[in-house]
């Protein structure tokens, strides 16, 4: 019986890899081809490889709490690339899910048609030109964004990273800038090529020629002189925060807007996307995207104040060391930050809490917030400690917040774990802004603490490149439209 049982795994397994492998060249032609993005539960799919997406697919019972099989996904892949799309993200995960919930008797090729007629346009671009985009700054936020970036290029028409500004450093600059992109001691290899081009200073990345441009100031480029026309300007160096200051970026010929990767001084917009981003394309040539920790908790402060109403909070930060603490105990100007970063857990400032009130203005004086700085190098913890309008229970709030991961408004920012064995590197590369930790949930009556984890690195610049794409106008619709009604 036992060789019965492991015949059958075996089996099992290797139906489920053929089915993976046969997944991989159909997410690749519908992205390229049709620009069409395809996810299992707000996960891309696309240059994944059949391992990738059978994991995807386990780790998918967390959410739904029920098996989701390749075996069944593939026929409504399959169904979809039937279809003649215009760009949009399709998720496969919650067409099977609907599509096992319905009453009527129907086959899965005449219900995919169904969800997804009103994009059956045969449009193949949202745009009739690539839009340029230049990085200001090369350090950890920089480089992640260029593998997003690179990562995104797609048919060719959609966001393309132009240019790289940097200060000039020594004759080796070239090649010490491409080891640190192809080399990331967090978040692993570059998946791809990375070729220097020592004539035209430039990156050769997949494809992608990235010019190395050295300036002293943001306003002492010439973009134009390399071939680059209204430019999105990404400043990630943090130095320049105000809009005078910022605007100095819009003085160098081929610059169109700038976009900060920090919060914003002043009358600066501060953007959370998914958020408050209705509107930014007539917000003016300078903006911020915030930072990372009001990213992560803007949209669940949100979905809670939406659904239950927030009375008051605390919202306490557990955060990953950063590049501005030393690492052995120095001199900083800052209270505590001079000690080590490694051996340490420091009580700082944050902002955070006073910035929710920029995106969800209703909220303006009813929060507090202090961060931690812990000796991690990437992935923090916020603890939203709220006093809401009603009495919930700890089931309904998680049910609710589980549903605004799966669709709705916020399902690109708000990430759920139903797991009681996760930790903190387990979320490195999550592409969410926030991910809530269902078993962490605490609820008494009104008063409820969510956790709330978040890649600092990575899930921030994924919402910087939401901001970029909404700009540039190639922002896609979500299929399928109606609810998801799993578990």
């Amino acid at each position: 019986m036992s060789d019965q049982k492991a015949d059958f795994y075996f089996r099992d397994w290797k139906s489920r890899e053929q089915r993976a492998e046969a997944m991989v060249p159909i997410v690749g032609q519908l992205y390229r081809g049709r620009g069409v993005i395809i996810t299992l539960f707000g996960n891309s799919l696309v240059n994944k490889s059949p391992i990738e997406i059978i994991k995807l697919h386990r780790i998918a019972r967390q959410i739904v709490d029920s098996d989701v099989y390749v075996n069944r996904c593939f026929p409504i892949l399959e169904a979809v690339s039937q279809l003649d799309l215009s760009p949009a993200r399709i998720d496969i995960g919650n067409l099977l899910t609907y599509y096992d919930a319905l009453e009527e008797e129907m086959s899965i090729v005449d219900f995919v048609a169904r969800e997804l007629s009103s994009i059956c346009t045969g449009t193949v671009t949202t745009r009739r030109k690539h839009q340029d985009v230049v990085l200001y700054g090369f350090g950890r936020i920089g480089r992640l964004i260029a593998r997003i970036l690179i990562g995104k290029t797609g048919g060719g028409d959609n966001l393309r990273l132009r240019a790289i500004v940097v200060r000039a450093a020594g004759k080796d600059d070239l090649a010490k800038r491409a080891s640190l992109l192809r080399r990331d001691s967090v978040h692993g290899p570059f998946a791809g090529t990375i070729v220097l081009d020592e004539e035209e200073n430039a990156l050769v990345v997949n494809g992608n020629m990235i010019r190395v441009l050295y300036s002293s100031g943001p306003d002492k480029v010439d973009y134009k002189s390399h071939g680059i026309e209204d430019a999105l300007i990404v400043d990630n160096t943090g130095k320049w925060r105000t809009r005078e200051e910022l605007s100095l970026h819009l003085k160098s010929p081929g610059a169109g807007k700038v976009i900060l990767t920090a919060p914003g001084k002043g009358d600066v917009p501060n953007i959370v996307y998914g958020v408050n981003h209705h509107g930014i394309c007539e917000a003016g040539a300078v903006l911020s995207a915030a930072s990372c920790t009001t990213n992560a908790i803007v949209p669940v402060l949100k979905g809670v104040h939406d659904e239950f109403g927030i009375e008051s909070g605390h919202v306490e930060s557990c955060h990953s060391f950063t590049n501005d603490q030393n690492l052995i105990d120095n001199y900083h100007d800052k209270d505590r930050r001079g000690r080590a970063a490694t051996l340490n857990m420091v009580i700082t400032e944050t902002g955070a809490a006073k910035a929710v009130a920029k995106a969800i203005p209703e909220l303006a004086g009813r929060l507090t917030g202090n961060a931690i700085r812990v000796p991690t190098p990437n992935v923090s913890l916020a603890i939203l400690n709220l006093q809401i309008s009603r009495p919930v229970s700890r089931d309904e709030l998680n049910s609710y917040l589980r549903g605004a991961s799966l669709e709705g408004k916020l399902q690109n920012q708000i990430d759920y774990t139903n797991s009681s064995e996760v930790a903190s590197s387990d979320f490195v590369g999550n592409r969410f802004a926030g991910i809530v930790d269902a078993r962490a949930t605490i609820v008494n009556g009104e008063h409820c603490v969510l956790y709330v984890w978040y890649d600092n690195e990575f899930g921030y610049s994924r919402q910087v490149v939401r901001c970029l794409e909404e700009l540039a106008g190639l922002v896609m619709p979500n299929f399928p439209k109606r609810a998801c009604t799993a578990g």
